[in-house]
């Protein structure tokens, strides 16, 4: 218990969003610190590290052959074991300014449909990372702290929250999940489908950054008030030279009409199998959102028009995840321990 106050006082214990898209850290005693791009860009032949998060992400779609700008996460989950693990590296000692912290306590959000293998792996790149004590708390969890939600009740909580690789919804009462659903679809499977549907319509190529311009422009999951257009340069596929046209938002709105209904149906599934007494709470109180996917144009209407159930946005739907973890490792009442779903000390 001494050495394990001593190392407390000199480190500086951290919580972490390890999400596919973006990646977010909570210093003890200082709040979110980090907020950058899951990515990394590296030589082809050597793995040497050249950049990582917005550095990396101005190289997205600009290297040349020898290098590669990758995201080492994919559907919520660690891809490359490797390069995530490189990457936690940097992120923890820009936080630190390059100081090694002394074997910080490590809290990450994990998606609550991860494998077993999946969690060792986001565990054994905290303990690479130098972590003394290792905590894996589920997102819909973490999510729900985040926004405040009074989890500790005897009343249902439902919260949504939507990412860029894994939508994760989940009834929550008594510190516990009654109820959820996590379906590895989000933010990505939408800038996919808007790429797919300029190659289809248009025979026209456009990189991963100008899908997601296009989707944070103007796209929406419900008819707008006043319908929008961008202008979107590409490469003809015919031609092979570039191009440019103009894109509505019904256009894109179709376009992404499958993944966005997929997530209705998650949301909706998990409401069809939450026991009665707690639906009745969540008549009362509706469905929160959280995660960047939810800020999508007119998707808390739709939500409420296919369920009939009021739909709350969060304050700060991007960081209430990492608020949630950070706020378990500010908490002195046990709370961690009980909603953890894996905690591990390394000596």
């Amino acid at each position: 218990m001494l050495l394990d106050w001593i190392f407390g006082f000199f480190s500086n214990d951290m919580a972490i969003d390890l999400g596919t898209a973006t990646t977010l850290v909570y210093v003890k005693g200082r709040g979110i610190v980090l907020n950058e791009p899951s990515l990394v860009a590296l030589k082809r032949d050597t793995n040497e590290i050249l950049a990582v998060g917005r550095e990396a992400k101005t190289m997205l779609g600009r290297t040349p052959t020898n290098i590669v700008a990758i995201r080492p996460m994919k559907d919520g989950v660690i891809a490359d074991f490797e390069v995530t693990e490189k990457m936690l590296k940097h992120f923890i000692n820009k936080v630190h300014n390059k100081r090694t912290p002394v074997r910080p306590r490590i809290v990450i959000g994990i998606p609550s449909g991860v494998t077993e293998v999946e969690k060792r792996a986001v565990r054994d790149s905290a303990e690479q990372a130098g972590a003394r004590r290792v905590y894996l708390v589920e997102e819909p969890m973490a999510a729900a702290i985040g926004a405040g939600l009074p989890i500790d009740t005897p009343s249902a909580n439902m919260i949504a929250d939507i990412g860029g690789g894994t939508t994760e919804v989940a009834v929550i009462s008594l510190k516990g999940i009654v109820c959820n659903t996590s379906v590895r679809v989000g933010g990505d499977k939408l800038s996919e489908a808007i790429s797919q549907y300029l190659k289809s319509s248009y025979n026209v190529l456009i990189g991963e950054r100008t899908a997601e311009d296009i989707k944070m422009e103007i796209g929406s999951a419900f008819p707008l008030k006043e319908e929008l257009k961008i202008s979107v340069r590409g490469r003809d596929i015919v031609t092979g030279l570039p191009r440019t046209l103009e894109i509505t938002s019904e256009e894109v709105r179709e376009a992404i009409k499958d993944p966005v209904s997929q997530i209705i149906e998650a949301i909706k599934g998990t409401l069809e199998r939450t026991p009665p007494e707690l639906s009745a709470d969540i008549v009362d109180k509706g469905i929160i959102l959280a995660g960047g996917t939810s800020l999508l144009k007119g998707f808390a209407e739709r939500l409420r028009y296919e369920t009939g159930v009021p739909i709350n946005l969060s304050e700060d739907p991007v960081t209430c995840v990492v608020q949630g973890v950070g706020k378990l490792l500010d908490d002195d009442t046990g709370l961690l321990e009980a909603v953890a779903v894996f905690e591990k000390e390394y000596f």
